[in-house]
């Protein structure tokens, strides 16, 4: 049960989150299409905006206002940390000041890769984004060393042999070919470290600009480097989605 200091009326919070008008909310509430905590919610319920789990029509709704979701063009060379010891540029110097909360990087992307990062100070959905079991795709553009034969996705689908073991992509598709420099897509849900440029060294076609696309159903778009944005409340749903939430 919610403390009675904090306790607001749902249609209130679902309005405050961006759901509707309180009457639209009322009228979800009405037709038993909001759950709080895994139950069905009723008309006068009281809700903690702080701590309540509310889904609409089976969608997470972020009510906690102290929660932050952030997304993030990482430019390269710029090194995956918020308090580099080397002070090096790093991840905070694009964020600075404009966050009072305390974030951190879902994942990492090496300092000469680029692309997408998400941050957030919600650590239950951090931590489910990047375990394994989870099983979070992450789509990259990477650039390599060409020409490029038809049995390369193949073999990389099939699965190779690394140093740590085996490893292969979800898919693997040609984007454009250039020569002696071709562009290819690949979706793979690892997170071994370097585990796209290690793959492409081992089929002969070592990767010279790699590019993270998106994470999960988040995609980067046209933000650009060193650029961040929040993602939207359905954004973050289909994240919750993603991890069953």
């Amino acid at each position: 049960m919610p403390q009675a200091d904090t306790a607001e009326r749902l249609q209130k919070v679902l309005a405050a989150a961006g759901v509707g008008s309180r009457r639209a909310c009322e009228d979800l509430i009405f037709r038993r299409r909001v759950t709080v905590n895994g139950r069905v919610a009723k008309l006068g319920d009281k809700v903690d905006p702080a701590t309540a789990e509310i889904h609409v029509d089976g969608q997470r709704v972020i009510t906690n206002t102290k929660l932050v979701y952030v997304a993030l063009n990482k430019p390269r060379g710029v090194v995956s940390s918020l308090d580099d010891e080397k002070g090096r540029t790093e991840l905070a110097d694009f964020l600075g000041a404009n966050f009072e909360q305390r974030l951190f990087h879902v994942g990492r992307l090496d300092a000469d890769s680029e692309g997408l990062l998400l941050f957030t100070n919600d650590g239950g959905l951090a931590h489910k984004l990047m375990h394994p079991s989870y099983e979070i795709n992450k789509t990259y553009l990477a650039e390599v060393v060409g020409p490029l034969p038809r049995t390369v996705g193949r073999a990389l689908q099939s699965g190779i042999e690394l140093e740590d073991g085996p490893a292969k992509v979800d898919s693997f598709r040609l984007v454009d070919a250039m020569g002696k420099t071709a562009q290819v897509e690949i979706v793979l849900h690892e997170g071994r470290k370097h585990i796209v440029r290690r793959m492409m060294d081992a089929v002969g076609h070592p990767v010279t600009r790699l590019i993270r696309t998106a994470v999960g159903p988040i995609r980067l778009g046209d933000l650009r480097p060193g650029g961040f944005r929040h993602l939207s409340a359905a954004e973050v749903a289909a994240l919750f989605k993603a991890v069953g939430d």
